[in-house]
């Protein structure tokens, strides 16, 4: 009788091995990493990378990190910008109220001196290029081997003798072969038509300077979008030439300043150089001013110089040599 039940025992334990392997407990057998065909994603249960793939402190980094703070920048496309009743965009970018709440606190602008470990760079124009440039403001270009040369026009001055200043820079302009950026006021486009006339068909740029010539942080909102549309309206239906580059009066501006800039389509336009040339009854002195202005050639640099200084119309002919004998580029900003 114990013999036969042993059989019956032994028979069902060979059926469960053969027929059922789950029901005994076995080893986990030496497993080998899957293998996958190119494209296809790794298994959910293994690792997306081997250790000799491990992201090193470099490769650890994004390689493009965010340029607009989600506190001072709107995180949805522009035509999606949330409004409250009430609130307005004003321009493409921003609503009255993301302007108004906006920092606004007035600051001076000056590139500040210039640097050997920067490439002769100014090192403010450069700090201020990281902090701002998110907004399409420009206090110095890139390190690209080019010089642009800008010219803010308040009004036409005129010598003794009844000849244009900003008239003489364009001689000057054309004979080299040269093109070169002016900032407009409104006053400017209505008493001197035929000199942006002659700027737009000789190929330079054109920008913006304001209505009125204000500070830009001491005004509203509202203000400070009709300096600016006030010129940008008046130029494009007197001219049929359309406006993108604004530079702020005085240089004042606040990140407020910027953003409603930037939401009117427009970039505002700094400079990493500049000298005391504007008040044309004060001239500095020529030989001096040349030589400054070669000495502080950069790369990149972003040339500010009034067109009334006859200072300025003297210098440029040898300044123009200058750049180029040192190996720049002269270039316009477009």
């Amino acid at each position: 009788m114990k013999r036969r039940i042993f059989t019956v025992f032994l028979s069902v334990l060979l059926l469960c091995t053969t027929i059922l392997p789950g029901c005994t407990h076995q080893p986990p057998a030496e497993t080998t990493p899957a293998t996958t065909s190119p494209g296809t994603a790794p298994p959910e249960t293994e690792t997306a990378f081997s250790p000799t793939a491990v992201p090193t402190e470099a490769t650890a980094e994004p390689t493009q990190p965010p340029t607009v703070p989600p506190t001072e920048a709107p995180t949805v496309p522009p035509t999606e910008v949330p409004t409250e009743p009430g609130d307005e965009r004003i321009g493409k970018l921003y609503t009255r109220n993301q302007l108004e709440a906006m920092e606004n606190e007035q600051r001076g602008y000056g590139p500040g001196p210039n640097r050997p470990q920067f490439n002769n760079r100014p090192e403010y124009a450069l700090d201020e290029q990281k902090r701002f440039g998110k907004y399409d403001a420009h206090f110095i270009a890139p390190d690209n081997g080019r010089i642009y040369l800008t010219f803010d026009c308040g009004y036409d001055y005129k010598t003794p003798e009844g000849v244009s200043v900003t008239e003489m820079i364009l001689d000057v302009l054309k004979e080299k072969g040269v093109k070169g950026t002016f900032f407009v006021t409104l006053g400017f486009c209505k008493t001197s038509p035929q000199l942006v006339r002659r700027m737009i068909n000789e190929g330079h740029t054109v920008g913006n300077h304001t209505h009125h010539h204000k500070a830009m942080p001491t005004l509203t909102v509202d203000e400070m979008v009709s300096e600016i549309t006030s010129v940008h309206n008046y130029v494009q239906e007197n001219f049929g030439y359309k406006m993108h580059l604004f530079r702020p009066p005085e240089g004042a501006f606040s990140t407020r300043t910027l953003a409603l800039t930037q939401s009117l389509g427009y970039e505002t336009v700094h400079w990493s150089f500049a000298h005391r040339d504007w008040d044309p009854e004060k001239q500095p002195d020529i030989p001096e001013s040349l030589k400054k202005v070669l000495d502080k050639a950069h790369s990149g640099a972003i040339y500010l110089l009034h067109a009334q200084s006859l200072t300025n119309a003297a210098l440029l002919p040898d300044a123009i040599d200058g750049f180029r004998a040192k190996g720049f580029t002269i270039d316009v900003l477009k």
